[in-house]
């Protein structure tokens, strides 16, 4: 039997490792949480306490980690997988990462018989724990077809979009565009209802026509109208993915003006909606008075 490490166990990969093991992988886990490892412990998942235990057994591994700067010292740093290679192994950062950083573990991880795709993804922890996850996949189609059926039992569709890093390139321009739709349908639904329209009443009618997207078609109903703002990921989250935006287009030199506009405004609502808030909030940005 394959076995699968996962290292991060926090909201989504608490529900991988979980749709792993239902998927019929042998599946080890670790956190630097030992309250993460002991909850996981609970829910029948084998947990290790530390990352080298997971090198020693896993045949690939899967990534859930907050920032780039994690996901690089968990494989390059000196107690990291780099530190306890085993050729043959093959990792999977379902992380948002940044591609540059997604490209140089390539290159170390290469240069020890290991190898990586990045494989990001969307669907929040209820597509993680159901294995619905979407996710978009960086890297060679030998790495991408070899992991397949670990990617297959966490995920409901996948789209390869290149080679090592470029998953990373799709997701952030995915999430910045999730963070525009956010405010400008908020904008549009307070216009809307300022001229006599009901928010709910509008959206039926914009998800009828060309201006719909996720956000008006799920976030709305689900997180939004309904006043639940529960969907797992925090404005910390979004704010960070939103920032990695804006180092990619610093680094290509492009001129883009909406895009400074949201990153812009992403960073102005630190000032009103706190980081653990969920994202969703952003809609309520201009609307709550500093320190609310």
């Amino acid at each position: 039997m394959t076995t699968i490490g996962v290292i991060g166990l926090g909201n989504m990969g608490r529900g991988m490792a979980l749709s792993l093991q239902r998927g019929g992988f042998s599946v080890v886990g670790t956190d630097a949480s030992e309250d993460t490892r002991r909850r996981l412990a609970g829910e029948g998942i084998e947990v290790v306490d530390s990352i080298a235990g997971i090198a020693a057994r896993a045949d690939i591994i899967a990534l859930s980690l907050p920032t780039a700067a994690i996901v690089k010292q968990v494989v390059a740093g000196p107690a990291g997988l780099l530190a306890s290679a085993r050729k043959g192994v093959l990792v999977i950062d379902t992380s948002t990462s940044h591609p540059d950083t997604t490209r140089e573990l390539a290159r170390q991880l290469g240069e020890a018989g290991m190898s990586i795709i990045d494989a990001p993804v969307s669907g929040g922890p209820k597509g993680a724990i159901t294995g619905q996850l979407t996710m978009v996949l960086g890297g060679s189609e030998a790495d991408i077809a070899r992991a397949g059926p670990v990617l297959a039992a966490m995920s409901a569709k996948r789209v390869r979009v290149g080679d090592v890093g470029a998953g990373h390139v799709a997701k952030i321009a995915n999430n910045l565009m999730c963070a525009a739709h956010l405010i400008v349908a908020a904008e549009v639904t307070r216009l809307a209802e300022s001229a006599g329209v009901a928010a709910d009443q509008l959206l039926e009618g914009i998800n009828a026509g060309s201006g719909r997207s996720g956000v008006t078609q799920v976030n709305f109903p689900t997180w939004i109208l309904n006043g639940a703002f529960d969907s797992g990921f925090t404005m910390k989250l979004m704010r960070k993915d939103v920032r990695l935006a804006a180092e990619l287009i610093g680094q290509t030199g492009l001129r883009l003006p909406l895009a400074a506009e949201v990153a812009r405004l992403w960073g102005l609502s630190a000032e009103t909606i706190g980081d653990d808030e969920d994202f969703n909030r952003i809609v309520e940005l201009g609307t709550r008075p500093a320190g609310a």
